[in-house]
C-alpha cells in the first residue's frame, strides 16, 4: 500500500494530467501516428520484432554486470580476434553546416539498399548520415566487445563489419551519426523488469496504447547500460552519438502508471518534476562521455521550441541545451496538431511550420546565451497527413535558411527519400 499522503498528491496530479492530456491529445494522436509510420513504414523485406522469450534476471545479477563482476564468461578470451586486430577507430569533424539521412539498421545490413543511400550522399548536398545502433526493438545493431553489454545479450550481427562500413563511409568523407534509443526499449524492459515503468493498480508492467514497453527515466542502471552502448559505438567509429526517445512515455493510461525511480520527483514537483528527471540523465549522460571525443546531440519533440512547459512528457528545450553539442527538434508538418499558430492544416503550411518553429527555437536559444547553430532540425520526407514532394522538401529545408539556421537531417523510415529535392554536389 503506498502511503496516503503519494495517494492523495497522485490523485491531484491525475486530475492536472486529465487537463493536460486534454491540452495535448492532439500531440499524442500525432505521436501515435508517427509511431504507426515507424512501425509499419519499413520495406517489408525488413522483419520487425519484439523479444518475447527472455530469461528474466534480478537487479541483484545485473547490479553484479554493471559493476563488472561477471559470472561465467573468460574476459581474456572475448573477441581474442578483435583483440588482435587492435582495431583502433578513427572519426572526421562535424560538417559545417551538417545536411544527413537516416538510414535503419536494417538498410545498413543490405548492400544493395544502403548503397542507394550512400550513392545519394555521394552525388548531392548530403554528408551525413545517421544509422540506428539501437532501434524500437531494443537491440543492438552489431557485436559488441565490452562483457556487460554481451552479458545483457541485447547485440546482434545484424550490420555485419560495422568497422569497415564506418571507415568506408569516412573515406568518402560522409560523417556518420548513431541513433540510440533510450527509454523505449522492449529488449531491455523485459529482461530487466524492476527497470520498467508499472501499473499502479497491480504493480505489473505498464504498456502504451501500441503495447510498447518503457523503462523508467530515473533508473541509473538504465543510465549506465546508455553509456556503455554510446562509448562502445564511439570505439567502433560512429563521430557522434544521436538520443532518441528520452522521454516519458505518453499515449497510454496515464492514470494507472508508476514510475518505480521517478515517483518522488514528479510527486514533488507535477508541472516540472518530469523535466528534471529528463535533465538529471542529461547531466549524468554528459559527464559519462566528456573526454571520449565523441559529438552528442539529442531529438526532441518539435513543439519544445513553442512551448513553455514539458508537453508532460519531460523535454524542455533550456534543460537540454548545456549537455549537447546539437538539438534536434522533429518540426515534422504533419505532427503539429490543427489549429496550431492559427493554421487548419499544418501540412499545407510546410513552409510555415518550420520557420516558426525554428524562429521561436533562436530566440530561446539566444535568452539561454547558448548558440542557435546548436539548433540542427529534424524534417519531414515522408506522406503522413499530405504529400511531401520535392516542393515541400525544399520549402523546409528553405525554412532552415530563412530562421538563420544551417543544418537540418531529413527523416523518412521507409528510407526513399526525395532525391530531386536535393542539390547537386
Amino acid at each position: 500500500m503506498w502511503k496516503t499522503e503519494q495517494t492523495v498528491m497522485r490523485q491531484k496530479i491525475k486530475k492536472n494530467n486529465k487537463w493536460r492530456e486534454g491540452k495535448f491529445l492532439a500531440v499524442g494522436i500525432l505521436t501515435a501516428g508517427f509511431f504507426s509510420i515507424a512501425y509499419f513504414g519499413l520495406p517489408s523485406m525488413f522483419p520487425i520484432y519484439i523479444e518475447k522469450d527472455l530469461n528474466l534476471v534480478s537487479t541483484i545479477e545485473y547490479t553484479n554486470i554493471k559493476s563488472g563482476d561477471i559470472k561465467n564468461i573468460d574476459n581474456n578470451n572475448i573477441n581474442l580476434k578483435e583483440k588482435e586486430n587492435k582495431f583502433i577507430a578513427t572519426h572526421i569533424k562535424t560538417p559545417n553546416p551538417v545536411k544527413a539521412i537516416y538510414m535503419t539498421s536494417w538498410v545498413a545490413s543490405a548492400p544493395s539498399f544502403r548503397d542507394k543511400l550512400i550513392k545519394i550522399a555521394d552525388e548531392t548536398e548530403i554528408n551525413s548520415i545517421v544509422i540506428d545502433i539501437k532501434d524500437y526493438t531494443g537491440k543492438i545493431a552489431f557485436e559488441v566487445n565490452d562483457p556487460i553489454l554481451q552479458k545483457v545479450g541485447a547485440a546482434e550481427n545484424r550490420i555485419p563489419n560495422i568497422r569497415q562500413f564506418i571507415k568506408n563511409l569516412h573515406d568518402k568523407g560522409i560523417y556518420v551519426i548513431g541513433r540510440i534509443l533510450v527509454f523505449q526499449d522492449p529488449y531491455f524492459a523485459l529482461k530487466y523488469q524492476e527497470f520498467a515503468v508499472k501499473r499502479e493498480s497491480d504493480g505489473e508492467i505498464w504498456k502504451d496504447y501500441k503495447g510498447i514497453i518503457w523503462l523508467d527515466v530515473g533508473s541509473k542502471d538504465v543510465w549506465d547500460y546508455t553509456v556503455a552502448i554510446a562509448k562502445e559505438a564511439y570505439g567502433v567509429g560512429f563521430d557522434e552519438l544521436n538520443f532518441d526517445y528520452v522521454r516519458f512515455p505518453s499515449d497510454g493510461d496515464m492514470n494507472d502508471i508508476y514510475y518505480p525511480y521517478s515517483e518522488k520527483k514528479i510527486l514533488d514537483d507535477p508541472d516540472y518534476g518530469k523535466a528534471e528527471a529528463i535533465r538529471d540523465f542529461f547531466k549524468y549522460l554528459n559527464k559519462e562521455m566528456n573526454g571520449t571525443g565523441a559529438v552528442l546531440s539529442v531529438d526532441l519533440f518539435g513543439m519544445v521550441t513553442t512551448n513553455p512547459d514539458d508537453l508532460n512528457v519531460g523535454q524542455v528545450l533550456e534543460y537540454a541545451e548545456p549537455y549537447f553539442d546539437y538539438i534536434s527538434p522533429m518540426v515534422y508538418p504533419s505532427h503539429y496538431p490543427s489549429g496550431f499558430n492559427g493554421w487548419s492544416n499544418t501540412n499545407k503550411e510546410v513552409y510555415g511550420v518550420v520557420l516558426y518553429s525554428l524562429e521561436k527555437a533562436v530566440k530561446r536559444m539566444f535568452v539561454a546565451s547558448a548558440s542557435p547553430q546548436k539548433i540542427r532540425p529534424w524534417l519531414q520526407d515522408f506522406d503522413y497527413g499530405g504529400n511531401y514532394g520535392i516542393a515541400e522538401v525544399r520549402a523546409q529545408i528553405q525554412a532552415v535558411y530563412d530562421s538563420g539556421l544551417t543544418s537540418w537531417m531529413l527523416w523518412d523510415p521507409s528510407n526513399i527519400y526525395t532525391r530531386e529535392a536535393l542539390l547537386n554536389k
